[in-house]
């Protein structure tokens, strides 16, 4: 067996599993699942119904680099919601069966092995970038994320001698669990930074669709990238996927898109991964890419849910709305995450993820220590009904 299998932690959710083992849930009280960043809007119609009108491409083997129309449909996509002068369908785009696949096999595509090889990434933090790096024979370095530094990563944080073994940083703007959106001061000190060392930035953006203020949606790191001359996207690679904007987890369906030079060798790295997404699933894409006014619905529920909840919340916990995405990130009293979510479980049959889970200790802190995850992906009366079971707990 691969001997890096034995670096691979827990993942939340099993941890999750483990602190609630013996724990009964009061059946007086449905229960409400807010731990898991699943989304539970339908997906929209047009979705359904051009994955089902293109059923006949399952009797074909479909390319690993996806169908010109499809590279084409995401291509305009980002010159839409960017406002990118140009990005080529046919060198700079790159179908991909979900961003959480793309971001792990990426690591293995760029991270040269060598000895003492890094990767860093943000704290908390999105498992999957821990386990890419470990996979890929590199040692992860986190760069704390916390309070002081608005949720944000301080890149000046990281030593010069992590820099100089650095072969990738995974970027995660809106983050995931605080919801921080990088500002273009922060993508330029990262860019530059990859200049000095040569090191490739994967921007995890896939909740980028999922905002309060339609006037300002985030800034994305192609972006950036342009707004700073580098139409090149030399060493960055953004990922999206329409899980979250498109409220379609289950079709698997994203993209990256950047350096021309890195995707040639990823796509070879995936044509022999065997990674190539089905022409139904194309269909439904393209027809999920080309439309804007089911992103706008999600993001209306989501601001519902956001309005009525926040209010609550912050009457009993240190939170407030996030920039972007559907997560609340709150600091529990007492500082004890983990006690919290148990017996609030126990308790009342609302179930949160304890921050520590998403976070992993370095120079004596976790700085997911002490907070709690809130998803809000529940109906709105779900989340309404969470959050008023949450308040009583507090004030009991």
């Amino acid at each position: 067996m691969n001997p890096f299998l034995n670096n691979l932690q827990p993942y939340p959710f099993e941890r999750l599993r483990a602190l609630l083992a013996g724990v009964a849930a009061p059946e007086a009280f449905t229960p409400l699942n807010l731990w898991i960043g699943e989304p539970r809007h339908p997906t929209p119609a047009l979705i359904r119904e051009a994955l089902t009108a293109h059923l006949d491409g399952l009797s074909s083997y479909p390319a690993t680099a996806g169908t010109p129309a499809l590279r084409e449909a995401i291509a305009a996509w980002l010159r839409r919601r960017y406002a990118l002068q140009a990005i080529d369908a046919a060198t700079e785009v790159l179908p991909v069966n979900g961003s959480r696949e793309a971001l792990f096999a990426f690591a293995q595509a760029v991270v040269d092995p060598a000895a003492g090889a890094r990767v860093v990434c943000p704290n908390p933090f999105y498992q999957i970038y821990e386990g890419a790096a470990l996979l890929a024979g590199a040692h992860p370095y986190y760069v704390e994320q916390s309070p002081q530094t608005r949720f944000r990563c301080d890149w000046t944080s990281v030593p010069e001698a992590v820099w100089a073994d650095t072969r990738l940083v995974y970027a995660c703007s809106p983050g995931n669990p605080t919801g921080a959106v990088l500002a273009l001061d922060d993508w330029q000190l990262l860019f530059e930074l990859s200049d000095r060392y040569g090191f490739t930035i994967a921007a995890d953006e896939c909740y980028s669709e999922i905002h309060f203020d339609d006037s300002a949606p985030p800034l994305g790191a192609l972006q950036a990238a342009q707004a700073l001359g580098r139409t090149d996207w030399r060493r960055l690679v953004v990922f999206s996927s329409l899980s979250k904007r498109s409220n379609a987890p289950g079709l698997r369906s994203g993209f990256v898109a950047g350096d021309a030079s890195i995707l040639q060798r990823f796509l070879l790295y995936r044509t022999y991964h065997g990674s190539a997404m089905s022409l139904p699933v194309q269909a439904a894409s393209i027809a999920a890419w080309g439309d804007e006014a089911h992103v706008a619905e999600n993001r209306q529920m989501y601001r519902s849910k956001f309005d009525a909840v926040t209010p609550v919340l912050a009457r009993v916990l240190e939170t407030a709305r996030p920039e972007a995405g559907f997560y609340l990130w709150a600091r529990v009293p007492g500082g004890d995450d983990q006690a919290f979510c148990r017996d609030l479980y126990a308790q009342y049959n609302v179930l949160l993820l304890p921050g520590s889970f998403l976070a992993r200790e370095q120079d004596g802190r976790n700085p997911g220590s002490g907070f709690v995850r809130i998803a809000l992906v529940d109906t709105l009366a779900g989340c309404v009904e969470a959050a008023s079971r949450i308040e009583r707990f507090l004030s009991c």
